[in-house]
């Protein structure tokens, strides 16, 4: 089975209603270019202050995700948001929440962030993720055409044993909308995602941010990676459209060939 998908890179600054009004005008390009999925990166609505970014929280289904179901009702396509601030019982602490539109515009599935960016890299970003957003807990896939997809965004990439789970519940395509800044981006982006492709024998779709605050810009290079490894889109650095066909054919046949998921041995993993 094949699955067109376009990856949008967008550059979102401190304003979130032009945040999202840019990011749907290029949600539209997108599928008015063939796309059957578009999926665009993480923190699509505000890059800012902690402050800021708690403001822009809204309800979903809401205003932000609006102009994005008005796009997959018209085009007819599959629209994930990469993450929004959605609002929670906390109001210091939103959710950052993926969601998945379908083509009549309704929400097919939401996936809110489990693993939070809480790190301190030398000569690097400092970040307290948690300090501004209220975690998930739910591992999450959806049906897309017949396609399986496993939803995650960014910092989860580092935690391999979220993408084998979303594998063994049959995950063929995984997504990795982000903001992953420029400092470890250079070194860890490509690595990670390509790791996490061969060891699930999955397609791995990422769009992630680019360019914004000076002090920690994000790294870009959105990127679809075969089962295999292999990168077969790639953007580049600006804000942009890229475009891929992926085979699920592919997905079978890497998995009989290496049957990493059918030669595991679950049980010789405990320590004692």
């Amino acid at each position: 089975m094949e699955l067109s998908v376009a990856l949008v890179q967008t550059d979102a600054g401190p304003d979130p209603v032009a945040n999202v009004a840019r990011a749907a005008t290029l949600a539209d390009a997108a599928a008015a270019a063939g796309a059957r999925l578009v999926a665009l990166p993480e923190y699509l609505q505000y890059r800012g202050s902690d402050e800021g970014f708690r403001a822009s929280a809204r309800p979903i289904p809401g205003p932000f995700t609006e102009p994005f179901a008005a796009v997959a009702t018209r085009r007819g396509c599959w629209i994930l948001a990469g993450s929004l601030a959605e609002t929670s019982a906390d109001p210091e602490r939103p959710h950052n929440t993926s969601i998945l539109l379908g083509p009549d515009g309704s929400i097919r599935a939401r996936y809110r962030k489990i693993h939070l960016f809480d790190v301190a890299v030398d000569d690097g970003p400092v970040d307290l993720e948690s300090a501004r957003v209220a975690g998930g807990d739910e591992a999450v896939t959806a049906d897309v055409d017949g396609v399986r997809l496993g939803l995650t965004i960014c910092y989860d990439l580092r935690f391999p044993e979220l993408y084998r789970t979303l594998a063994l519940a049959g995950a063929e395509v995984l997504a990795v909308p982000s903001n992953f800044t420029e400092r470890t981006g250079r070194d860890h982006w490509e690595v990670l995602l390509r790791a996490r492709a061969i060891e699930n024998g999955a397609w791995v779709i990422a769009p992630s941010q680019i360019g914004g605050p000076p002090d920690q810009p994000a790294f870009g290079r959105s990127m679809v990676i075969d089962p295999w490894g292999i990168i077969v889109a790639q953007a580049p650095n600006r804000e942009s459209i890229v475009h891929a066909v992926i085979d699920t054919d592919r997905v079978a046949s890497v998995r009989r060939q290496i049957p990493a998921l059918a030669n595991r041995r679950p049980a010789a993993y405990q320590l004692s």
